[in-house]
């Protein structure tokens, strides 16, 4: 069931509930009048009867035929007198005998100065007290309300139809106002369904941001400016793999047919070897570099962290490129003393801090003369400072700003083979351990790679 059809059935529920309440209270007010007004009209009835009789000294017939005549008497009551001895005086009943006055009630009416109202089966009836040259006597007057009853049903069937009406007349407007209410949501559907993957650029406009359909296709243009931003580094990173891979898969295709175009001596099938399996240790380091760049891309919820300590890291990441890089030099060095372990404790991942710190230590080898990565931990107002110094080639002041994309290869890429992921990935992994790094290099001289960490557990 569409949203517009439970409106709609809401909306006729809560007029129906209304309507209902308003029927009954106007039923129970008009009968509750209709009954307190025939009482009223028992009343003038069983007093005007009484007069006559005291008066005139009518008799039953003479009774029935004034009020025969009289046009404004409807139903026809049964009026009976009594003394105070309980003695019968009058009663003009000629069929039936509506009230049964017996002891028990007349002493009761006796006792009740404003006057007894009661129903018998049908019928109602009053009794009271009547006054005539000081002497009191008993009246009773009873008699069925049907022209009151009438008009009462009458009340029924006419707001039973109201009811009927306003029901239907509200589940029409209710479905014709959902339906005017949600046509936004209609239209913003119609457009969504001619987004596709090839037009991502199309955007939801001309809405009231100050209402909720604005803020939904607020919400939607927002989600559709990530989706669009991660297709293009998708089709980028693709494209830069593909490009990527392809490179080193020809080099050793390439050595492999040359080497089978003709027999060869063993000194060369060597040298073959030699170079297809520096064309796959280059494979190999980008794959790992492409494997390390998707987990550093991992949402943070789903990665572990621990209370790790940062210099730990550094010792760690120094072995790692040591292990793999005999001929480089690196040294740690402390500007200041460390009175307490907390002071360089971050909440972080053991294995992707390791990675990049390696990176920025093989970067800095891989680009000086002398091989050289010296690393410099501080501490101060809560913030752990790495600086990853070298005396090297340097970067252009335009390049920097695009160090950290993937696959970019600087003015430098001749210096030295590299495939662009290493320092994509620092970032990545500085930024997913909530800190900042940024890059200080003068051409021909020197670069330095600072990293700053919020320390987790500060000392007091």
């Amino acid at each position: 069931m569409k949203i517009r059809s439970k409106i709609a059935l809401r909306y006729t529920a809560v007029t129906a509930i209304l309507m209902l309440t308003f029927a009954i209270i106007v039923f129970f007010v008009s009968s509750k009048d209709r009954e307190k007004e025939f009482y009223e009209d028992l009343k003038k009835e069983g007093i005007s009867k009484a007069n006559l009789y005291f008066e005139a000294k009518a008799t039953p017939e003479v009774m029935h035929s004034i009020y025969k005549n009289n046009i404004e008497y409807i139903n026809e009551v049964e009026v009976a007198i009594y003394d105070e001895n309980f003695g019968l005086l009058y009663h003009d009943a000629k069929d039936i005998d509506i009230v049964k006055e017996t002891p028990q009630l007349l002493e009761k009416i006796l006792n009740t100065p404003k006057g007894l109202s009661f129903y018998e089966d049908k019928y109602q009836a009053i009794g009271f007290l009547f006054t005539h040259h000081d002497t009191d006597y008993i009246v009773t007057a009873a008699a069925y309300d049907g022209y009151g009853f009438t008009k009462l049903n009458s009340l029924i069937r006419t707001l039973f139809i109201l009811c009927v009406i306003s029901i239907l007349l509200s589940f029409i407007i209710g479905y014709i106002l959902a339906k005017r209410a949600l046509k936004p949501v209609t239209e913003i559907s119609d457009k969504m369904k001619d987004i596709t993957a090839n037009n991502l650029n199309l955007r939801l406009l001309r809405y009231n941001e100050n209402d909720e359909f604005g803020e939904l296709a607020a919400s939607f243009n927002k989600a559709l400016d990530i989706i669009e931003s991660s297709f293009e580094s998708q089709k980028m990173f693709v494209s830069n793999v593909s490009h990527e891979l392809r490179t080193p898969l020809a080099a050793l295709i390439g050595e492999i047919d040359f080497a089978l175009l003709k027999d060869r001596s063993s000194e060369e099938y060597k040298d073959t070897l030699i170079n297809s399996r520096q064309d796959t240790n280059r494979l190999i380091r980008l794959l790992n570099g492409l494997l390390d760049l998707a987990k550093a891309s991992y949402d943070e919820s789903k990665i572990s962290m621990n209370i790790i300590r940062v210099d730990e890291m550094l010792l760690d990441a120094r072995e790692l490129v040591l292990k793999g890089n005999p001929d480089y030099n690196i040294e740690l060095l402390f500007n200041q003393e460390i009175g307490d372990d907390s002071e360089i404790t971050i909440k972080g991942n053991e294995y992707l801090l390791r990675m990049a710190f390696a990176n920025l230590m093989e970067n800095n080898c891989k680009f000086s003369a002398n091989k050289t990565s010296t690393v410099y931990i501080s501490y101060y107002n809560n913030k752990i400072v790495v600086q990853f110094s070298d005396t090297g080639i340097g970067i252009p002041e335009n390049e920097v700003e695009h160090l950290f994309t993937p696959f970019f290869r600087g003015s430098n890429k001749t210096f030295v083979q590299g495939n662009g992921i290493g320092l994509a990935l620092v970032k990545r992994v500085i930024t997913l351990h909530k800190g900042n790094i940024s890059l200080k290099s003068v051409v021909g001289e020197s670069s330095t790679f600072t990293v700053e960490f919020k320390n987790t557990h500060p000392s007091t």
